[in-house]
């Protein structure tokens, strides 16, 4: 009796001010989405701004239905090593307003929301590879399988109590593997299924709004804080605080790297290497950002920043057509964040795990991040190709070339981005040869 007394007085108990701080951290975790698709939105060509955008705003519309049937059942729910199961989860019927996360004091509602938003935006990721040719009821089908096959088993691999990688201890803090790395492996898989742009390594296809891609690039770095920091699941001690810190820093010191890699290299510093290096930053800390000092976080941040400009050359070596450089940024960044964690973890921060320049200098979590990585890597990269390649040979993936030469929303959407009816000098709709002609034949008739 007195035992059972004990454990009652030290179970969990719900906490107010961790729950709240929980529903802040999953809406600014949500509005990176809508960040997500200005970054985006901002850097593609003017006709296909919409289809941009949108390719991120169906993500959160699909996710979060499936999410509530089945979604969290299966990622965190107990199963197997490979995938979970719990039915009292599916559609969440059988779940109490304030049943308690299992070791933590935020209710299980709180902490299927916060996964959510992880969820939407995995998939958004993607998007940035596949701009301008892809239809978009094929993107919204594939958002739903890819989830469903990919994700959420790749999300209970690292993040459920009885995922192997979470058994193994593989370290993600917040989503390198899952989320960054998963998503990366899958953009590289889709584009080498469905091909290249038209005019790929021909036409200039330059950002049509830098003003559009810092703002979502600051949206992304305001949200990240959420990603992060609320992935501790509360603030009743310090590593939430230090996940904060360690965001901020590594993100500018990923900004900073960029840029000068740019000057040496390009002679001039951009605002949008200065938007890209920030996401480098914050996709290379979220694995490592709970178990490094804030002086590893810089040299995370360093590091990724470097790499990440270095990588998003590589495209044109070898001739995929990643649009708007996922693979460079999100599948190298999360890379470079997990491995690192096996140099830089203090063994004070999440875990007492120790990288090689700390504790015993032991290779051992090194080849444990390197499992986790090269696992998630090779999955998703296999298995969004597949996903594609069905889609491809059923539905059809891509529009047509007239369709994409002329403009990816009008065709999809029936939209454009701006009009310009009001501005006068010109024919809506028509192409610069065509107002050029109207011009003539104008002066003609007078």
């Amino acid at each position: 009796m007195a035992a059972a007394i004990t454990l009652a007085a030290e179970a969990p108990e719900l906490s107010s001010a961790n729950t709240g701080f929980m529903l802040i951290c999953s809406a600014l975790v949500l509005l990176m989405t809508p960040g997500l698709a200005f970054f985006y939105g901002g850097m593609v060509r003017v006709k296909s701004t919409l289809n941009m955008l949108m390719m991120s705003f169906i993500s959160i519309g699909i996710i979060t239905l499936l999410w509530v049937l089945y979604g969290f059942s299966l990622a965190f729910g107990s199963g197997s090593a490979f995938i979970g199961w719990n039915a009292d989860w599916l559609g969440l019927s059988n779940v109490g307003l304030t049943e308690l996360w299992p070791g933590y004091t935020i209710p299980v509602f709180v902490f299927m929301v916060f996964q959510m938003m992880f969820a939407i935006i995995t998939p958004a990721l993607i998007s940035g590879a596949l701009a301008d040719r892809v239809k978009f009821s094929a993107w919204a089908l594939f958002v739903a399988l890819w989830a469903t096959v990919v994700y959420i088993p790749v999300a209970h691999w690292v993040w459920a109590s009885d995922g192997w990688a979470f058994k193994l201890g593989v370290i993600d803090f917040a989503g390198g593997t899952a989320v960054h790395i998963n998503a990366g492996a899958a953009a590289l898989g889709v584009i080498l299924v469905i091909g290249k742009r038209v005019g790929f390594k021909k036409d200039p296809m330059r950002p049509h709004s830098l003003p559009l891609v810092m703002l979502g690039a600051g949206l992304l770095w305001f949200g990240w804080f959420g990603f992060n920091a609320g992935s501790w699941l509360g603030n009743d001690d310090g590593v939430g605080a230090l996940m904060f810190v360690n965001t901020q820093v590594a993100t500018a010191a990923a900004m900073l790297a960029w840029l000068a890699y740019e000057k040496i290299r390009h002679g001039a510093c951009t605002t949008l290497g200065a938007a890209s290096g920030a996401v480098a930053g914050l996709v290379a800390i979220t694995p490592s950002g709970g178990a490094v000092s804030p002086l590893g976080a810089i040299a995370v941040g360093v590091i990724a920043g470097v790499a990440c400009a270095a990588a998003v050359g590589l495209k044109f070596r070898f001739g995929y057509d990643d649009s708007l450089d996922v693979v460079g940024v999100h599948m190298v960044g999360g890379i470079v964040g997990s491995l690192l964690i096996g140099f830089f973890a203090t063994g004070k921060g999440q875990s007492d795990a120790a990288g090689v320049f700390y504790g015993d200098h032991s290779f051992d979590q090194l080849w444990k991040q390197c499992a986790g990585v090269f696992a998630v890597l090779a999955y998703s990269l296999l298995a969004s190709a597949v996903l594609a390649f069905l889609l491809d040979k059923t539905l059809g993936m891509r529009v047509p070339e007239d369709e994409e030469v002329s403009g990816i929303d009008q065709s999809q959407h029936a939209e454009t981005a701006y009009d310009f009816s009001g501005t006068g000098g010109g024919v809506v709709g028509g192409s610069t040869a065509q107002a050029l002609a109207a011009a003539k034949n104008k002066k003609v008739d007078a």
